[in-house]
């Protein structure tokens, strides 16, 4: 008896180059009867170590629109018809059809994507990798495919500039990174590496757009995307060994997961809780300008010192900045790595930062992931270097204009009349170039020599002085723990614009010293300005009235506090007025607003 013999299971899909999610099921549910699952593999390693499959695979399916379905029962209704009205009926079907055109043309222009959009399912990949993944085999061919993809999307993205031609080539990055496998083992030693190198390379647009999209996850997918670059970080950084002759920048692997944690980071910025308005650039006066030369700009160190703090071009692209985040999705301490900072050179680090090479990577491009230790190290050595240039400019002044100047910020004080003696706010008036010089203090009657340790006793004796309860310019909360400007205070503007130069000289210094500020005073001192959640903060006793024994109050309106006023619903993104009180309560300081004007750290050149 003749039988016909049935096709192997692999011969059905081996002219698949692309996937959906119904053609994966299909595939196993055939696999599934026959026990074999090797076509499935085969498919699997096909597509996933292909650029252009990937980029095809697991696309949103499209909705067909009105005027596309009419036209297609126009098109039917037209085959029914009688011979002797063909003619006709072809004059009308070509109107038909240019109509139908047209209808097309426009509906492919509604139903196009927009720039923050993606054309791939994401949860459509989800679903097909919770499928997946529990076979070790199946994933094993996941694991070959990302080794053989990586090293092509590297090379098609520094030298063929892909995404411009085809900005739905990220949808490649976007599929890989749903396998929640990533940050196993058998990925950290070849896979992962190759394919972060690859990620890393994307444009400037393209990374934008993927935070945009990765912003919408939720809290936990990004703490999984985190862990995986952390988990490739620590792991480079563990298994080898780095000192100052192989250092921890020359590391691909190590960089590469950097520049990748990054765009996670700023995923996590954007999809926190954002408040880009509130900001006192439009405040500032602008500085007069002046017609004579001086020194510095002959030589070339007023352009310098005018540069300004450098900006993250992703923040840039973003529109967002770091201070504008009030919550984020996951807190910041999560994307600090403890054994990289264990490892980092930072004086090599800091050198290739001003430097800015294209060949040597700066860990403080990506701040994120330093510790506060690290970020002091490397503002020590930033303010060792400017303090340098002053003393070098000192010397030249000395030279052009023929008579000795001090290169250094001598102060010589009593203990009895340290705040008198210091005059720190009349040198800042006279010549604020003198405040970038390195401080050296002298004690009256007391013999020895400065090496940062008198510094220190003559920061710590000023901040008692100046917050000291009974002169009344701070009052203390004992339930924060925090200090605050005294509405009642009679001191004069300039000792508020002494207490600014004292911390700016104090963080110049390397000095440490114990002034405990709400968030808001520190918000203020990065631009942005104090808003009624800030209260919850500085004043909870005015964020939550009901603690008072007043009835609960609606959410907080978009209104600003006026003077006297007691509203029902307090505001929220406005700061508060003079005098405005939600409750009856002590008033909110009227001279607040004018002193943190006086009450800023001193610009060290930035």
């Amino acid at each position: 008896m003749n039988r016909t013999e049935e096709p192997p299971v692999r011969d059905h899909f081996k002219d698949l180059n692309y996937l959906t999610e119904e053609k994966v099921y299909e595939i196993l549910e055939a696999c599934g009867e026959k026990e074999d699952y090797s076509p499935l593999i085969r498919v699997i390693g096909r597509v996933f170590s292909s650029a252009d499959g990937l980029v095809q695979s697991f696309r949103k399916n499209k909705q067909h629109t009105k005027e596309e379905l009419k036209s297609l029962q126009g098109k039917d209704e037209d085959k029914d018809e009688d011979e002797k009205e063909k003619a006709a009926c072809s004059a009308a079907a070509m109107e038909e059809d240019s109509g139908a055109s047209s209808s097309r043309l426009e509906a492919s222009s509604v139903n196009k994507p927009g720039p923050d959009e993606v054309s791939v399912d994401v949860e459509a990949v989800r679903r097909v990798y919770s499928k997946l993944l529990a076979n070790e085999k199946i994933e094993a061919a996941f694991l070959n495919a990302l080794v053989y993809l990586s090293p092509n999307v590297e090379c098609d993205l520094t030298y063929h500039n892909v995404y411009s031609r085809d900005p739905n080539y990220l949808n490649l990055f976007i599929i890989v990174m749903e396998n929640s496998n990533l940050h196993s083992p058998e990925y950290l030693e070849i896979a992962l590496p190759l394919f972060c190198k690859a990620l890393s390379k994307l444009p400037l647009p393209a990374q934008a757009k993927l935070v945009r999209l990765w912003s919408r996850y939720s809290a936990g997918q990004i703490r999984r995307m985190t862990e995986t670059f952390q988990q490739l970080i620590t792991y480079k950084v563990i298994s080898n060994e780095f000192n100052s002759r192989n250092l921890v920048n020359d590391d691909d692997a190590v960089v590469a997961a950097t520049k990748c944690l990054k765009i996670v980071y700023y995923a996590n910025v954007l999809g926190g809780d954002v408040d880009r308005e509130h900001n006192e650039e439009e405040d500032e006066e602008p500085i007069p300008e002046s017609s004579e030369l001086t020194l510095q700009e002959l030589l070339g160190e007023e352009r310098r010192n005018k540069k300004g703090p450098r900006v993250d071009p992703l923040e840039t692209e973003l529109g967002v900045k770091t201070i504008d985040c009030r919550k984020p999705l996951l807190p910041f301490e999560e994307f600090v790595n403890e054994p990289l900072n264990d490892v980092l050179e930072m004086d090599k680090d800091y050198t290739f930062f001003k430097v800015e090479t294209e060949n040597k990577f700066s860990f403080m491009t990506c701040p994120f992931i330093l510790n506060a230790v690290t970020k002091n190290l490397g503002l020590y050595y930033d303010n060792r270097i400017r303090m340098y240039s002053e003393r070098r400019i000192t010397v030249l002044y000395s030279l052009v204009q023929g008579q000795q100047l001090n290169p250094y910020l001598r102060l010589k004080v009593r203990r009895d009349h340290i705040i008198d003696d210091a005059l720190l706010e009349m040198i800042a008036m006279e010549n604020p170039a003198d405040l970038k010089k390195q401080l050296y203090v002298e004690f009256e009657g007391e013999q020895g020599v400065d090496e940062g340790g008198v510094s220190k006793e003559f920061f710590q004796l000023v901040v008692e002085e100046l917050f000291n309860r009974d002169i009344g310019m701070f009052t203390y909360d004992e339930t924060t723990k925090l200090c605050w400007l005294n509405p009642s205070s009679f001191e004069t503007e300039g000792q508020f614009t002494l207490i600014g130069i004292v911390l700016g000289l104090a963080i110049y210094n390397n000095c440490i010293l114990d002034v405990h500020f709400p968030m808001v005073v520190y918000r203020k001192l990065m631009g942005k300005k104090g808003t009624f959640r800030d209260l919850a903060d500085s004043h909870p006793q005015l964020r939550k009235p009901e603690g008072l024994g007043v009835p609960p109050v609606a959410p907080p309106s978009q209104f600003p506090l006026q003077a006297g006023a007691c509203p029902v619903a307090p505001p929220s993104q406005f700061p508060l007025q003079a005098g405005a009180c939600p409750v009856a309560a002590k008033p909110f300081p009227k001279q607040v607003s004018s002193r943190f004007r006086y009450f800023k750290l001193v610009k060290t050149g930035s």
